[in-house]
């Protein structure tokens, strides 16, 4: 017999850590190869991380709630004699931990520019979440930390501030303009955290501030009032992704000018060539929704209106080349946003076929950490629900994000071939566009959705 080393896996080149959030297998159950065994919390994903080898679940050396550094042994599964040589070897993009752990050492990375990677809506910290229900604990403080060594010497500065936070809190820290150097880090190898980085700045909130034109009389921004529950209440403590998503608006709200804007569309026209073309789709394997128009829509006409394709860096706008759409995803457990890169040079049926997959992927916690970066431009689609309209709040560092209504049929007035107007049927809906003021003026975001209704209203066939 023989053991094999579980490991926590390095789910992207940037994440140091992740939160062991449950285990799916207790000790002494059989296992198979490439079955998942637990689920994982990273500050990009939530996944399942299969068996690397079939046998007995011998040891759990991490418990739930836990959270380690990558190549942390999680566990020993026991399974027969030379089965470990046969367990693949992990890449850095697949969730899954399939080799031995290697002692890990600091490797200087270069930096990359500061916002170019977009953070989802769930992807927002890199704390993990503390409750009631489970103790919160930082990452090992042991002899196998990766700790600066005489290569490392020369790294340079920009090296250094990657070794030591992940790219949210450099984006935050410049917001404030803070030296994360001078800030005390309780992350893996001394990182800089998110918690780490608020924590400062509740301290230390003359020196702080944002060098807004109020920051004379700027003041700490107030505390939640502390609630107790009354009895017969249920108090049911956050999860991770839940305490992502909520440090992620309250972050977007602070840093954004949201304004935003409506149109109603005719989705009639669509709606005849859903009932023309779908079966015909479903035959292919692919479901023909109204998002699927919408999205394509949207990649259509953003070349045209670059200001809606951008992030703010300090005091200047970078426009991104890409376009690449997040599709927000409502989970049981929370809200994920992945991303179709390259959305514009896609087909009607590409896109469908991309959100169909990223949305069941996202389901089943299959998603990749690339699956949910460098988000361009997002939309959001209440109106599955039910929903008129909603006004969503900017997924940071975008500037804009779309608000997909709900569509019905309703009365309404239109203009006949003579020149008479009468009241017909139509299948309606209202798009809505939350954007950042600071870039985007009404007018730019009022001509981009009206090219967004135009193009839905009169959609060529031929390209479905």
């Amino acid at each position: 017999m023989a053991r094999v080393d579980v490991i926590m896996p390095q789910m992207g080149e940037s994440i140091a850590e992740g939160t062991l959030s449950r285990w799916m297998k207790k000790v002494g159950d059989e296992v198979k190869r490439d079955e998942p065994i637990f689920e994982i919390s990273t500050d990009k994903v939530d996944a399942e991380i299969p068996s690397p080898t079939a046998g007995t679940l011998a040891e759990i050396l991490v418990q739930e709630g836990q959270t380690v550094a990558v190549q942390t042994v999680v566990a020993r599964i026991e399974t027969e004699k030379g089965a470990a040589t046969s367990a693949p070897t992990p890449s850095a993009s697949a969730p899954a931990a399939t080799a031995p752990p290697a002692a890990p050492k600091a490797e200087p990375v270069k930096a990359p520019p500061a916002l170019t990677a977009a953070p989802s809506v769930a992807t927002a910290s890199t704390a993990s979440t503390a409750s009631t229900a489970s103790t919160a604990s930082t990452a090992p403080t042991s002899g196998t930390e990766a700790r600066p060594t005489a290569a490392s010497a020369t790294e340079t500065a920009d090296e250094r501030l990657r070794r030591r936070s992940t790219p949210l809190v450099r984006k935050m820290a410049a917001e404030h303009k803070l030296d994360i150097g001078t800030i005390p880090g309780t992350g893996h190898a001394g990182r800089v955290t998110k918690n780490d980085l608020l924590g400062w700045l509740e301290t230390k909130p003359a020196a702080t501030a944002p060098s807004v034109a109020t920051a004379a009389t700027a003041s700490p921004a107030p505390s939640a009032p502390r609630v107790d529950p009354w009895p017969g209440d249920r108090v049911e403590p956050w999860s991770r992704i839940r305490k992502l998503t909520a440090d992620h608006m309250i972050m977007s709200k602070r840093v954004s000018a949201h304004v935003s804007s409506y149109f109603d569309v005719d989705y009639t026209h669509i709606s005849q060539l859903r009932a023309k073309k779908k079966k015909e789709y479903a035959e292919r394997g692919v479901n023909l929704t109204y998002l699927g128009f919408i999205t394509k829509a949207v990649a259509d006409n953003i070349r045209k209106h670059p200001v809606v394709n951008a992030a703010v860096s300090n005091d200047a706008t970078i426009f991104r080349q890409e376009i690449n759409i997040g599709i927000a995803v409502a989970l049981d457990w929370g809200l994920i946003v992945p991303v179709i890169k390259h959305a514009d040079e896609l087909s009607l049926i590409g896109v469908a076929r991309a959100i169909a997959d990223l949305g069941e992927r996202a389901r089943t916690k299959k998603l990749n950490p690339d699956d949910v970066q460098r988000g361009t431009f997002t939309i959001t689609n209440p109106g599955v629900f039910g929903g008129v309209i909603g006004f969503p709040i900017i997924n940071q560092p975008q500037v804009a994000i779309l608000g997909v209504g709900g569509i019905s049929k309703q009365p309404a007035v239109i203009t006949l071939p003579d020149g008479t107007d009468t009241i017909a049927i139509r299948t309606m809906g209202i798009i809505s566009m939350t954007y950042d003021h600071r870039v985007v003026d009404g007018a730019d975001a009022d001509r981009f959705l009206a090219d967004v209704k135009k193009t839905l209203e009169a959609f060529p066939e031929t390209a479905v």
